[in-house]
């Protein structure tokens, strides 16, 4: 019996093969309802090598299908490493790839770089939050704020400007110079009403109804405490407790995660001291139906997820099989 060749897509192929933007929230959906249903995803496997905060992640993932056979099944995994002394050196920080398997056989049908999928799903699993729990604003545009110019950061413009047409953006980065040029590049982007760069971070989050904080991580954790914040918006967290400050978990009316062994294992090791137990899950909110309610402050805190790695890579994959993208490998 012979096998398929693997095929291999780099990140230009990826990013052409991406989905529109609707159906990358929905897939994102998809990826959080299936950790609410039995979707098996193990805490992140994790080893830290010699360079100061540097990691390398395991994420495998399985998402059952319909098909008793499990054809309709998703296998795979994302391997991803994070080192952030490269910047000194001019490489980027994370590199990472994406296995998708046979579900059936095992056999490894593509790898793919796994940047340009982080990026958009990450951004998309927030598009869900802000589609479902962003506060109800009357006669005047959104506000958001973006705190971190860098990759995430521009992932995220889009989706706020798909999703908040006319939004008043505000845009915060240490390096200031790249919160002008992510505010320059928003500008020109359709569905913003407006971007400006804002050099004081808690100016840029104060009268803000959405905010994103998507900083590097570092060694300096829970800088953004509930004076920060509208008493009624929402806040999403991409750099885990980066930015946001235990007692926002703890007085936010509603506070959701994206998967709540990866908080615990992640609070166990001492990245979330102080933060309550969640909610609900992003998924098992959809399911019941949550709403924000009238008053309070909405915290979702997403750590990134292989199964949405997984649902990303095999529409990604059908793309490019039909598309007969990428390069085919000789096993």
């Amino acid at each position: 019996m012979t096998t398929q060749p693997l095929r291999y897509l780099a990140a230009a192929d990826v990013i052409a093969c991406l989905p529109p933007l609707d159906d990358q929230i929905r897939l994102a959906e998809r990826a959080m309802i299936g950790l609410a249903t039995g979707a098996e995803l193990p805490p992140k496997i994790g080893i830290h090598p010699r360079p100061a905060d540097s990691f390398v992640h395991a994420m495998p993932a399985h998402l059952r299908g319909p098909a008793a056979d499990g054809s309709a099944d998703l296998v795979g995994m994302k391997w991803i490493a994070g080192f952030p002394t490269n910047a000194a050196g001019g490489l980027p920080s994370l590199h990472g790839l994406v296995v998708v398997n046979d579900p059936r056989t095992g056999v490894p049908l593509a790898i793919m770089d796994g940047g340009p999928i982080t990026a958009s799903r990450t951004a998309a699993v927030s598009g869900v939050a802000i589609r479902r729990w962003s506060p109800p604003v009357t006669g005047r545009a959104t506000r958001a704020a973006i705190i971190g110019a860098g990759v995430q950061g521009r992932a995220h413009v889009p989706v706020l400007a798909h999703l908040l047409p006319g939004v008043d953006l505000a845009i915060h980065d240490r390096q200031h110079e790249r919160a002008e040029a992510l505010a320059a590049a928003a500008a020109g982007t359709p569905g913003i009403g407006s971007a400006g760069a804002i050099e004081d971070a808690r100016h840029a989050t104060a009268e803000a109804d959405v905010v994103i904080t998507c900083v590097s991580f570092g060694p300096v954790r829970q800088v953004m405490g509930d004076g920060w914040f509208a008493p009624g918006a929402l806040v999403v967290a991409v750099d885990y407790a980066t930015s946001i400050a235990a007692e926002v978990a703890m007085d936010a009316a509603l506070f959701l995660t994206d998967d709540r062994a990866q908080l615990f294992a992640n609070r166990d090791a001492g990245l979330f001291d102080g933060y309550p137990d969640p909610d609900a899950t992003l998924g098992e909110a959809i399911l019941a139906g949550t709403s924000r309610g009238d008053t309070g402050r909405v915290l979702v805190t997403h750590l990134g997820t292989g199964i949405a790695d997984l649902v990303f890579a095999e529409a990604i994959l059908r793309a490019a099989e039909a598309a007969a993208a990428g390069t085919l490998l000789a096993r």
